[in-house]
C-alpha cells in the first residue's frame, strides 16, 4: 500500500508537495491512523480512518474515510466527515481555518500557505475524537 500512495503522490505531479505536507498535517494531528487510497470516479483520494457507512440510498452499509485528501483541478481538497452535535466540524468552524471555502464535510484550498494549520490541526483530532468515542452522526444512515 506504501508504494501505491507514493505513487499516487507522485502522479499529483507539481501539486504532490502540498499533498504531502497536507498528509503530514493529518499524520500528526491523528497519529498511527490507517490511510489508504480510496477509489473516486476514475481516479483516487488518500483515505484516513476507515468508518461503517451507509448512503440514504443504499441498503447496505459500507465503509468510507473520516478524513480524505484529493488534488482537483484548481485546489486541494480536504473531506472531514465528521457530524457532532446535529453539525458538520468543517462547516461550523470554516470562518476560523483561513482562506478556504468549505461546504459541509469540504475544505478546499490552493495552498497550505492560506490555511490556519493549527486549526486545521485541531479540527482533525476533534473529528477523530469524537468518531472514536461513538459521537459522529456523519455515519448514521
Amino acid at each position: 500500500m506504501a508504494d501505491a500512495i507514493e505513487a499516487w503522490f507522485d502522479e499529483a505531479g507539481p501539486r504532490a508537495d502540498e499533498l504531502r505536507r497536507v498528509d503530514a498535517l493529518v499524520k500528526a494531528a491523528a497519529p498511527g491512523i490507517d490511510r489508504q487510497l480510496v477509489p473516486m470516479g476514475s481516479s483516487a483520494m488518500l483515505g484516513y480512518g476507515l468508518m461503517p457507512y451507509r448512503p440514504r440510498s443504499a441498503k447496505e452499509t459500507t465503509t468510507w474515510p473520516l478524513i480524505a485528501l484529493a488534488a482537483q483541478k484548481r485546489h486541494l481538497s480536504l473531506y472531514v466527515c465528521a457530524v457532532v452535535d446535529g453539525g458538520y466540524l468543517a462547516e461550523q468552524r470554516a470562518d476560523r481555518l483561513g482562506k478556504v471555502s468549505c461546504g459541509k464535510s469540504c475544505i478546499r484550498f490552493t495552498s497550505l500557505e492560506k490555511v490556519d494549520t493549527e486549526e486545521l490541526g485541531a479540527l482533525v483530532r476533534d473529528a477523530v475524537a469524537a468518531t472514536t468515542a461513538g459521537d459522529n452522526a456523519y455515519s448514521a444512515g
